[in-house]
C-alpha cells in the first residue's frame, strides 16, 4: 500500500491554504488527509496546517494497530473533534485568525477496510473493479439544494453560491463528523482532493487519469496541470492511495 500527496497554489492565489499528506503509524498503517483552509489573510493556511499537524501527531502515537471498523471510526471521531477544539480555541485567542476554518477528509486504510471521515466539501473518490464513484457527500449549500431536488446537478456546476459551506472544522466549538467504513481490495485506488480540483476536472477525467498513468506521481501532476490549464483560480490539492503489495511509505 502506498500513497502520494501533491499541492499547487494555482494560477491566481498568492498563497496556498491547502494542506495534506500520507502518514504511517508505528504499525505501518496508512492515513491519507486533505484540508482546505479558509478565512482571513493567511488564516486559512493556519487552520489547514493545524489539522494536518494534529492528526499526524496523533497517528504517530497510535499505541495499538487499528483492527476493526469500530476502532477506526472511534479514532477518527475523537481525533478530529479534539483537533476541531484546538483550531477553534486558537482562532478565539488570535484576532488575526478569527473565523478561520477548514475542510477535512481523512481516510484510515487497512488491509480489509477503509474508514472515511469528512467535514466540508473536500472529497474522497474510490476507484475499483465496479467503477469510479464519489464516496463522500459535500457539506455545501449547493449540494443540499441538489439533494432536496431544488436544483439539478448541472445547475449546481454554475451556481453563484457554489463555495458556501454548511459545515467546516474549527468554526464552532463542537462539530459533527460524517464517518463511514467500506471494504476495498487489492488494486483499488483512493483519490482525496480539495475543490480546486473537483471544480475543474470531471469524474470521467479523474477516472481516466487513474487508469492512464502507472505512478501516483504522474496521476497527481497530470490532474493539477488540467486544473491550472482551466484557470487555476483556487489552490489545487490531492492525495492518492494505491492498495498494492508495496509497503513503501508515500511522500508527504
Amino acid at each position: 500500500m502506498n500513497g502520494y500527496f501533491l499541492t499547487d497554489k494555482g494560477k491566481v492565489r498568492d498563497h496556498n491554504e491547502d494542506a495534506g499528506g500520507v502518514f504511517f503509524n508505528p504499525h505501518k498503517q496508512l492515513i491519507a488527509i486533505i484540508a482546505d483552509g479558509m478565512g482571513g489573510h493567511k488564516a486559512g493556511d493556519v487552520a489547514s496546517q493545524m489539522v494536518i499537524s494534529s492528526l499526524k501527531e496523533k497517528w504517530n502515537k497510535t499505541e495499538n494497530a487499528i483492527t476493526s471498523p469500530e476502532a477506526a471510526e472511534i479514532w477518527l471521531s475523537e481525533s478530529i473533534k479534539e483537533t476541531n477544539n484546538s483550531v477553534f480555541t486558537y482562532s478565539q485567542q488570535h484576532v488575526e485568525c478569527a473565523g478561520m476554518g477548514t475542510t477535512v477528509v481523512a481516510v484510515i486504510c487497512t488491509l480489509d477496510f477503509i474508514s472515511i471521515a469528512h467535514i466540508g466539501d473536500s472529497r474522497c473518490y474510490l476507484s475499483n473493479s465496479q467503477g469510479f464513484k464519489q464516496v463522500t457527500e459535500d457539506h455545501s449549500l449547493v449540494n443540499e439544494l441538489v439533494r432536496t431536488g431544488q436544483i439539478s446537478k448541472d445547475d449546481a456546476e454554475y451556481h453563484p453560491r457554489k463555495n458556501v459551506l454548511l459545515k467546516a472544522l474549527g468554526t464552532e466549538k463542537d462539530v459533527n463528523v460524517d464517518i463511514q467504513t467500506i471494504g476495498w481490495d487489492k488494486n483499488d485506488k483512493l483519490l482525496l482532493c480539495s475543490d480546486g480540483l473537483s471544480n475543474k476536472v470531471s469524474e470521467l477525467e479523474l477516472d481516466s487519469a487513474l487508469k492512464q498513468f502507472v505512478s501516483l506521481e504522474d496521476v497527481a501532476q497530470h490532474l493539477i496541470n488540467i486544473a491550472n490549464e482551466r484557470g487555476g483560480e483556487d489552490n489545487i490539492s490531492l492525495t492518492l492511495v494505491h492498495y498494492n503489495d508495496s509497503q513503501e511509505e508515500g511522500e508527504s
